[in-house]
């Protein structure tokens, strides 16, 4: 079944005038053949096993294709390298493997590296964008790149919102170096790194949060009390073991109130910088955790969420007792598992395969609850992800957000910088660029909410959602096209990528799009697309490298404009 929202038409006719504007002449109907949500709208049915009991992968060997489509879910982008990998070894092994490989160089020390902690930066944002794009792109730990990203958009500190002590690129660098150090730990660390990083401190606002004055009237600051409850740990909603909402008599629960946000706002009272071995004319003390300040810290009892912090407690102590109460809370695991496979695999996925992870979350057969490493591949390895019949659901699967539309691109082509420097820059701008830029969110809600419905849509109606579709709309379907086709032609001259691998078939254009078609869309794109595009590229000339090269610029666009590409089953 085919599902079309007001945002789907606009991409297809928007496709439509880019052939009309374009030397390709690639008919419209190459691109209005599909829709841009088809994978994820409409219909009935369910998608995977609806068991609780964890199904058995299939060994080795793993095809090509195969091999792609998981790497899309795994990876910042698939490569030729990798593809050959996950066949040689299969995919728990790839896991085992790339998790098992030494973190690649931090953002922080790249940053050091090329001189930005020197003075004149204090109050710029200089590098930051061209670390990440850096460490996306490059890092050879690439599943611990891709699940760094995703914990980026549930855990959000955008770098916009670092005010107040200058070295903003410093700031959110180390909280992505947090987030990456962490992103196979266990999540109970996790939760008590990010509460005492500088930089969450400061994007949410309690870091020189002081308790209650009764002489003024002060009281402790609730932003991070409010959106760690909210965002990061249980959310709105009791669940159940599935993800699913908790009802009472048909009514759904609320998991916590006012009162439980002003209970744990008392105790993220006294945290600040740590200026003890170095003040704020180096970026330093952004890199230590915050420290106490007995005397601003709440000492009283605080109540939240059912449970108790006692009084007579120091500030280490009273946050380590909270987020074991919240820790503790049965939210966590269906709650953060499920954005988790939204993040990787699918938009929708099953309550069964939610509970399938969650259950892992609790325990990863170890004893162990918190597991992210074991959640990650749980989740990877799962029926609903793996199995093939899913590419015909149209449940299944999830539009790309334009950051990993980019990395597809960028690490399929091994995409290097004349100048070391990594100028793609700020790609916030909708209208010329991608419309999203990593930890740029401009809010602590991320650039999507997992939940979000495109309105007056049949993926609504059907009661699905589509959350990066809250960033498709006119101005960024335009502006990524533009933006990805001027990559693709060199465009840009610091950033060069190596097509060498596609110059031999630059002159049989279905070969050249088969080879395309399994790297970049995980051989999704359909016979009829593929004929369309492969039509209008035959109508280039042939014949020097630069007429090869301007059929590779040709098919490679028209493929990132696919609507089989922009969605991933």
């Amino acid at each position: 079944m085919l599902v079309q929202t007001e945002d789907e038409n606009v991409l297809e006719g928007d496709l439509s005038r880019l052939h009309e504007n374009s030397s390709v002449g690639l008919p419209a109907a190459a691109l209005a053949s599909a829709t841009l949500l088809s994978a994820c709208g409409g219909g009935g049915g369910t998608t995977g096993t609806t068991d609780s009991t964890p199904p058995v992968i299939s060994a080795p060997p793993v095809t090509d294709i195969q091999a792609s489509r998981f790497l899309a879910q795994a990876s910042t982008g698939a490569t030729r390298e990798q593809i050959a990998r996950v066949g040689a070894i299969g995919y728990a092994a790839w896991i085992d493997e790339q998790m098992a490989m030494p973190p690649s160089q931090t953002r922080w020390d790249w940053l050091v590296a090329k001189g930005f902690n020197a003075a004149a930066n204090i109050f710029t944002q200089n590098g930051f964008d061209s670390v990440v794009w850096y460490k996306l792109i490059n890092a050879p730990d690439t599943l611990r790149q891709r699940v760094t990203f995703a914990l980026s958009e549930i855990i959000v500190v955008g770098i916009d919102g670092l005010v107040g002590a200058g070295w903003q690129a410093f700031s959110a660098a180390q909280f992505l170096d947090l987030l990456e150090a962490q992103c196979f730990g266990n999540f109970r660390t996790l939760l008590e790194n990010v509460s005492t990083s500088a930089a969450m401190g400061q994007y949410l606002t309690y870091r020189g949060n002081t308790k209650y004055n009764a002489k003024t009237g002060a009281l402790p600051d609730e932003n991070y009390a409010r959106e760690l409850m909210q965002l990061f740990s249980i959310g709105l909603l009791k669940l159940n073991p599935d993800g699913t909402p908790l009802t009472v008599n048909g009514v759904q629960q609320e998991t916590y109130t006012l009162d439980d946000i002003t209970g744990l706002a008392r105790v993220f009272t006294g945290w600040d910088f740590d200026l003890s071995t170095s003040k704020t004319d180096t970026p330093d003390f952004l890199r230590r955790p915050m420290t106490q300040v007995d005397s601003r810290h709440e000492t009283g009892a605080s109540t939240f969420l059912g449970a108790t912090v006692p009084a007579g407690l120091n500030g280490a102590q009273s946050l380590k007792a909270a987020l074991d109460i919240i820790f503790a809370h049965p939210n966590v695991a269906p709650f953060i598992c499920r954005q988790l496979i939204q993040r990787l695999v699918t938009s929708n996925p099953t309550p069964a395969y939610v509970q399938r992870v969650a259950s892992v979350f609790l325990n990863d057969g170890k004893g162990v609850k918190g597991n992210l490493g074991a959640v990650v591949k749980a989740l990877l390895l799962d029926d609903e992800a793996r199995n093939a019949a899913n590419l015909s659901n149209p449940q299944s699967g999830k539009l790309r957000e334009p950051v990993l539309r980019l990395l597809a691109w960028a690490r399929a082509y091994k995409l290097s910088s004349v100048s070391g420097n990594w100028s793609i820059g700020n790609t916030s701008d909708p209208a010329t660029r991608l419309g999203q830029s990593p930890s740029r969110s401009s809010s602590v809600f991320n650039f999507f909410r997992p939940g979000y419905l495109p309105p007056n849509s049949a993926i609504g109606a059907a009661s699905l959602v589509a959350p990066e579709f809250q960033i498709t709309n006119e101005s960024t379907v335009v502006g990524y096209v533009n933006f990805m086709q001027r990559l693709v032609s060199l465009g840009n001259t610091d950033l060069i990528p190596d097509y060498s691998s596609l110059l031999p078939l630059a002159e049989n254009a279905p070969a050249l799009l088969k080879e395309i078609n399994i790297v970049l869309a995980a051989g999704q794109i359909s016979d009829e697309t593929l004929n369309n595009i492969a039509t209008a590229v035959n109508t280039m000339p042939t014949g020097t490298d630069a007429r090869k090269n301007n059929r590779i610029y040709a098919a490679l666009t028209l493929v990132l404009a696919a609507p089989e590409f922009l969605v991933i089953k």
